[in-house]
């Protein structure tokens, strides 16, 4: 079993609710509020998993995947270990990424080895990513998953809960996950 936790608000967030338009923040971090939402998320986290513990936090490449995971990782007292797999699928302004370099200068703790430089789907050259190549991320990202059967907290996105659930979660929702059961959207 998996906890799925989406992301804390971000200021692409809020104004997208606001307008419907995308307000061109490229890997926007949390707001205020975001990071409120992720502290109750590790709230709830931390309460939900009491009896049987949570054995890995795992987390999307992008900052506010970054920085839920580490408001997280403070109170499950885990390291966050990098899941590039679960970034979001490339539809807007936000889904460009930060370059590795300038991410592991910024969480020196955690292993950015895996990535290239420029890891996120690049738009300009390829157009919006495909929703077939997001099913088959998570697809591969289960087969893993359900392969060492360990407990995990996974910090992702909007689009990767949706395709894994059928559900749509709210920023700093905590969605429990089994999987080992197909997907919802593949």
């Amino acid at each position: 079993m998996m906890m799925l936790v989406r992301h804390g608000q971000t200021a692409f967030n809020a104004a997208f609710a606001e307008s419907r338009v995308d307000p061109g923040v490229n890997d926007p971090g949390l707001t205020a509020l975001g990071r409120r939402q992720a502290r109750a998320a590790a709230t709830t986290l931390a309460q939900a998993c009491a009896a049987r513990p949570i054995l890995r936090l795992l987390a999307s490449p992008y900052r506010r995947t970054l920085e839920t995971a580490d408001i997280i990782a403070r109170v499950l007292c885990l390291p966050i270990a990098l899941e590039p797999l679960l970034r979001e699928r490339a539809a807007f302004a936000c889904d460009v990424g930060t370059p590795r370099s300038e991410l592991a200068a910024t969480w020196p703790g955690i292993d950015f080895g895996q990535l290239d430089e420029i890891w996120w789907h690049r738009q300009d050259v390829h157009g919006v990513e495909p929703e077939e190549t997001l099913h088959r991320r998570c697809d591969a990202f289960c087969t893993a998953m359900a392969a060492n059967g360990e407990r995990a907290v996974v910090v992702c996105h909007w689009g990767v809960i949706r395709a894994l659930t059928g559900e749509t979660a709210a920023n700093g929702a905590v969605v429990a996950y089994d999987p080992s059961r197909p997907q919802a959207g593949g």
